[in-house]
This record gives C-alpha cells, sequence and structure tokens, in this order.
C-alpha cells in the first residue's frame, strides 16, 4: 500500500491549467519506490477518495492564481492548504477542497498535505502549456522528489 500519494489535477484542455497533470506524466516515467503512487486526477474530483485510502503523505501539484508572475511556484503546507482550496481558477477545476473535506470526514485525511501551485500565465483553450509555465515542469518534478526524501 503506498504512503504518499502524489496527485497531479488540472484540465490538460485549458493551457496551464494542465501543469499537475503534465509534471505526474514525467514522474510516472520515473523509477519510484513502491511506497509512493503517482496518479493524474485531472477533474476527476470525489472519485479519487479510493487512491487517499491509507495513504500518509498527499502531495499535489496544479495551478493557482496567486496574482503573481506566470510561473511562479508556491508551495503550502499545513494552515495555508485551506487558503489554497478556496481559490478557484477554472470552472473545470477539480474539486479539491470537496475532495479533502470529503476524506476528513471520512477518517482518511493524510497526515500530511503539501501543494505545489503554479501561476497559471492562460486558461485558454489549448494542449500546450505557455512558456513561463512550461520552464518550471522539469523544476516541479524536482521539487516533488526533495519533498519525498524529507
Amino acid at each position: 500500500m503506498p504512503e504518499t500519494l502524489i496527485l497531479g489535477v488540472g484540465n490538460i484542455l485549458l493551457s496551464d491549467d494542465g501543469v499537475g497533470v503534465r509534471v505526474v506524466q514525467k514522474l510516472q516515467a520515473l523509477d519510484l519506490p513502491q511506497t509512493v503512487q503517482v496518479e493524474d486526477g485531472g477533474t476527476c474530483g470525489l472519485d479519487l477518495m479510493q487512491y487517499l485510502e491509507g495513504v500518509s503523505r498527499l502531495i499535489v501539484i496544479d495551478a493557482a492564481d496567486f496574482k503573481l508572475p506566470p510561473g511562479t511556484i508556491r508551495r503550502l503546507e499545513g494552515a495555508d492548504v485551506p487558503a489554497f482550496l478556496a481559490q478557484k481558477i477554472s470552472p473545470h477545476e477539480i474539486n479539491l477542497p470537496e475532495l479533502l473535506f470529503s476524506a476528513k470526514l471520512t477518517g482518511i485525511y493524510p497526515q500530511q498535505v503539501i501543494i505545489f501551485g503554479v501561476q497559471p500565465g492562460s486558461l485558454d483553450t489549448s494542449l500546450e502549456l505557455t512558456p513561463p509555465v512550461a520552464a518550471q515542469v522539469d523544476r516541479l518534478v524536482d521539487l516533488v522528489l526533495q519533498e519525498m526524501q524529507r
């Protein structure tokens, strides 16, 4: 059973909203320990509850509007997570707040929740990330790998 779940969320049809999915696609190609599960959460919402069972650490990668320059990465944990969850940037966005609230209600909320939020440059219809966000994908992979070693 995995101890760590890495979840990339977002809509790949809306340009930078798909950054989390692009990061997990790269992570899925790596040889990670069996205690780590990497999932493309896309826009699945509550369907992701099944992956939280028995997980002690959840790492989420998602686009977030921090009102910062495109490509800016922010790491959030603890009390900063609810503030992040209150931000909606896309009408097709995963219902991450509902997912985590439901996990709390059912007693499967992970001991540690870490979110890597990335400031999008565009949410227009496109399969491509904008250059400032695309330039951060490898850095995000490295940040997630560093987080796993903590």
